[in-house]
């Protein structure tokens, strides 16, 4: 399974651009720490299709900081030079910003686990209280009478 979760400071204002069809696609550049302290930033292409497009264009700025959910893809293109290149970007499904407001950005697949921060800020309504009825629980009492001992085994296993 191809996913991966990214938390990046964004390095390049989003740009939007439509395919033939028009499609909307919006892709910017991102940077993100090493696996070692020491290690210097990666860069990579961050690309997000229709409603998530729109959406990265009008939220994401340079400099913000973001987490972002997607699949790794590898494009290759030919170079100048006359060789091919790959490269790697992260085709987002899920941006989420991490300065500011939580809501700031959505994704084009909402999840159904969330729920709105708003439905926290209202005043709790009193609880109805029920009355619940008392039962006694009883278990089954094992026998305790000593079992047949005439020493007959009935088992047909050989051991």
């Amino acid at each position: 399974m191809n996913s991966c979760v990214l938390m990046v400071k964004v390095i390049s204002n989003p740009e939007l651009r439509y395919t033939q069809e028009q499609v909307e696609i919006a892709q910017m550049l991102v940077e993100f720490q090493g696996g070692k302290p020491e290690d210097p930033p990666s860069t990579l292409k961050v690309v997000g299709w229709r409603n998530l497009a729109t959406q990265i264009k009008e939220t994401c700025h340079e400099g913000d900081r973001l987490i972002i959910e997607g699949r790794l893809s590898m494009t290759t293109f030919d170079r100048p030079e006359g060789f091919k290149e790959k490269r790697a970007e992260l085709v987002a499904s899920h941006v989420y910003s991490l300065d500011g407001d939580a809501n700031t950005l959505t994704s084009h697949t909402p999840s159904s686990n969330v729920v709105s921060m708003d439905s926290f800020k209202s005043t709790p309504t009193p609880s109805t209280s029920y009355q619940t009825e008392s039962y006694e629980l009883t278990a089954p009492v094992p026998n305790t009478k000593a079992s047949d001992t005439t020493g007959e085994d009935f088992d047909t296993i050989p051991f």
